[in-house]
């Protein structure tokens, strides 16, 4: 699919309604998610809750559930090999906001969620990923997030931020299909430590945006790279990017007819390193923009021609 760069989406964050209920102990947590319904909002007192946390319900465009909190309100898992701490698990519509989720084998994971935001968390001590869109989650907004510390499991498990599943997993979350998490749109996060990608958009997943985050791959030892696009239609734009054991952004085509047509405009990789700022593998008809720029890249900035904006 070809991606239209003068529909950029407008993003504007949401704001947390008077609380419905407020809840301060992983018990009553755990009651409120179970009996939530469209229009409700969860208030998280300050303090410690400990355990995995499950929600199904949806609510709907016009009547979202909110689970509201300070990043003093911690969901703190069993640690980094044991569970999910948060799973929205086919619930829709939802605006999970402020709080801190820590200490699992992974921390934010959404099962089949359509136009739920995921916005101010601060994700960290995980053992595989932090933040996981799957299993065709579409029309997600994953929004001004502070991604920290991953791979403390596995390393190559180690992404910040993951859309979609690897062809690999099609069979187990999607019925031998691809895994379309499309149209999700990744912005203003600040992903460091990881040790796998800070962005990794699996091969399946098209249309997507990933707007003007900032990447630290400074703890990167199970991958080459900030951000590896294996999908399609994705615009990579207002990106910036420090210090990479391999390449600043990559695409890769690891499935047929995937890893393709992707555009990368006004994106800032500080390389340090022996790579491209971007490598396109191969190029496809992806493109690279000539107003990216690219600094302490041993290899320059692209392995194919930038293009120029009109």
């Amino acid at each position: 699919m070809a991606v239209n760069l003068n529909r950029v989406p407008v993003i504007r964050e949401v704001a947390c309604p008077r609380p419905t209920r407020v809840v301060s102990d992983a018990s009553s947590l755990a009651g409120a998610l179970r009996h939530v319904k469209g229009g409700d909002v969860i208030a998280l007192e300050d303090g410690a809750y400990a355990g995995r946390f499950v929600a199904t319900a949806s609510g709907s465009p016009g009547s979202p559930i909110y689970l509201c909190g300070s990043p003093r309100a911690v969901l703190a898992g069993d640690g980094p090999r044991s569970g999910y701490v948060f799973h929205l698990d086919g619930g829709d519509h939802w605006r999970l906001v402020g709080f801190t989720i820590r200490n699992g084998q992974k921390g934010l994971v959404a099962d089949s969620t359509v136009g739920s935001v995921f916005q101010g968390l601060t994700v960290e001590q995980i053992g595989d990923e932090a933040i996981h869109l799957r299993t065709h989650s579409t029309d997600n907004l994953v929004l001004a997030n502070t991604v920290r510390h991953t791979g403390l499991r596995r390393e190559k498990f180690g992404e910040g931020i993951y859309v979609g599943s690897a062809v690999s997993n099609w069979c187990r979350y999607t019925r031998c299909k691809p895994d379309r998490s499309d149209r999700n749109v990744i912005a203003r996060n600040t992903v460091s430590f990881t040790t796998a990608e800070a962005l990794d958009i699996k091969e399946g997943s098209s249309g997507g945006y990933v707007l003007d985050n900032t990447f630290d791959g400074s703890a990167l030892r199970g991958a080459d790279s900030w951000v590896d696009v294996k999908g399609n239609g994705w615009l990579v734009q207002g990106n910036r990017g420090t210090n990479s054991p391999g390449d600043g952004f990559q695409t890769h085509d690891v499935a047929k007819g995937w890893g393709q047509g992707n555009v990368f405009r006004r994106n800032v990789a500080e390389v340090h390193g022996p790579g491209h700022g971007f490598a396109l593998r191969p190029v496809n008809d992806n493109v690279v923009m000539c107003d990216n720029v690219a600094r302490g890249a041993a290899r320059g900035l692209s392995n194919a021609q930038c293009v120029k904006p009109h």
